[in-house]
């Protein structure tokens, strides 16, 4: 069953990072036609679409796009059912199902961290590379671009140091910190 949960883990992960990025770059007014917008959009279109147009006309219309961040909480809230049934499943508890539904938000809550902060990691590892190996990537400008909110308040508390750029380093550690608290 640990190969069960994993791949539910994984595919639960890439499907709600799919659906923050989207909302990320949406947020920032990131052309979608170029990658990694193309990619969020094919994995998250079939519930983005659907869930904007049940969405009041004042939501859809403003500067979040809350399509995107609700269809990552409901695709985090089926996460969190289908792990505690195939869980229950396998145990055979006779928990109570208000301590069952209870815990379906707490696990979709975790999941939603986890993946915002372990999403950051992989987005600030591959502008750091790509930085260093292929600095005229077509995609190293939108990754700029998607960073650099982050990467700002960092930069004006650090300085450059030897003319390398720290501010990448230190907020991957934060993030790491940030993961072993969650676990």
């Amino acid at each position: 069953m640990r190969v069960v949960f994993f791949l539910l883990d994984t595919l639960f992960f890439f499907l709600v990072a799919a659906a923050l990025l989207r909302a990320w770059m949406n947020h920032l007014r990131i052309n979608m036609s170029a990658q990694p917008g193309r990619l969020a959009m094919a994995m998250t279109d079939w519930l983005v679409a659907p869930v904007r147009r049940i969405l009041p006309r004042s939501m859809a219309q403003s500067m979040v796009d809350w399509g995107s961040l609700m269809a990552a909480v409901l695709l985090a809230l089926a996460y969190g059912g289908l792990w505690l049934i195939l869980a229950t499943g396998l145990t055979q508890t006779a928990a109570s199902p208000a301590a069952m539904l209870l815990a379906i938000p707490v696990m979709a809550f975790k999941l939603v961290l986890r993946t915002v902060l372990q999403g950051l990691m992989v987005m600030l590892l591959a502008y750091a590379v790509l930085s260093w190996v292929q600095p005229h990537a077509p995609v190293q400008a939108t990754l700029e671009r998607l960073c650099a909110p982050l990467l700002r308040p960092i930069r004006r508390l650090i300085p450059l140091v030897g003319g390398v750029d720290l501010s990448v380093l230190v907020l991957i550690i934060l993030l790491q910190v940030g993961l072993i608290l969650l676990a």
